[in-house]
C-alpha cells in the first residue's frame, strides 16, 4: 500500500513547520531543523531511505527540500528512480517519473534557479550590511550563544573528560562552537 509522506525543514531550532503540510493527509512525517545548504540532514536522509515503489514525498515548496538546484534535481530524479513520487504543494508540481511532463521539470528547474539566486543575493546583501556596520564601528557581531558561567562549567566538565558531543547537545550549541568556547582565552 502506498504512502504519503511529508518533509517539513525550518532552518533554526527556533523557527517552527506548523505552517508547512497544513491540512496535507499524511501517513508520515520527516521533520529537519536545519540549513538547507547541507543536503546531508538526518531526517531528510530518514525520509528517503523511508520511501519505497509508489510511495510519494509530499513537500511544502522546493526550498525546503534543496536550497541550490543541483541538490533539488539530483534528490528528485533518485526518487523517481525509486518509482517514488515528488510532489511540492507550493508550486503545485508532482514528478513521478513516468512520462512527466517536460514543462514541469523545466519549471522545477526554473524555480529551483531562482531560489538559489534569490538565496545568494540575500547572502551578499549582509555581507554589504555587515561591512557598512563596521566601518561605521556598529557592528557588534552575534551575542554569544553561552554566558561566561556556562562558558566556566562547559570548560570544567570537558577538562573531566565528558563527551564533547553530549556537552554541546546539552548547551545547546554546535561541536563547532563547543571547541571555540575551549579554544579562547577568555569567555
Amino acid at each position: 500500500m502506498s504512502k504519503r509522506i511529508g518533509y517539513k525543514r525550518v532552518s533554526t531550532v527556533d523557527q517552527n513547520t506548523e505552517r508547512q503540510l497544513d491540512g496535507a493527509q499524511l501517513d508520515k512525517v520527516f521533520e529537519d531543523k536545519a540549513s538547507g545548504k547541507d543536503a546531508n540532514r538526518p531526517q531528510l536522509t530518514a525520509a528517503l531511505d523511508y520511501a519505497r515503489d509508489g510511495d510519494t514525498l509530499v513537500v511544502h515548496s522546493m526550498d525546503r527540500l534543496a536550497r541550490n538546484t543541483e541538490d533539488l534535481l539530483r534528490i528528485v530524479r533518485e526518487l523517481t528512480a525509486k518509482q517514488v513520487s515528488v510532489e511540492f504543494v507550493k508550486e503545485g508540481l508532482k514528478f513521478s517519473g513516468r512520462g512527466d511532463d517536460p514543462m514541469a521539470h523545466l519549471m522545477m528547474t526554473m524555480l529551483g534557479g531562482f531560489a538559489q539566486f534569490e538565496r545568494a543575493m540575500i547572502r551578499e546583501r549582509q555581507r554589504e550590511g555587515i561591512e557598512l556596520a563596521k566601518a561605521k564601528g556598529v557592528y557588534k557581531g552575534r551575542k554569544p550563544a553561552l554566558t561566561p558561567a556556562q562558558v566556566t562549567t562547559l570548560r570544567q566538565r570537558a577538562e573531566a573528560g565528558e563527551k564533547k558531543a553530549v556537552l554541546a547537545r546539552e548547551f545547546g550549541i554546535s561541536r563547532e562552537t563547543l571547541y571555540q568556547y575551549l579554544r579562547a582565552d577568555v569567555a
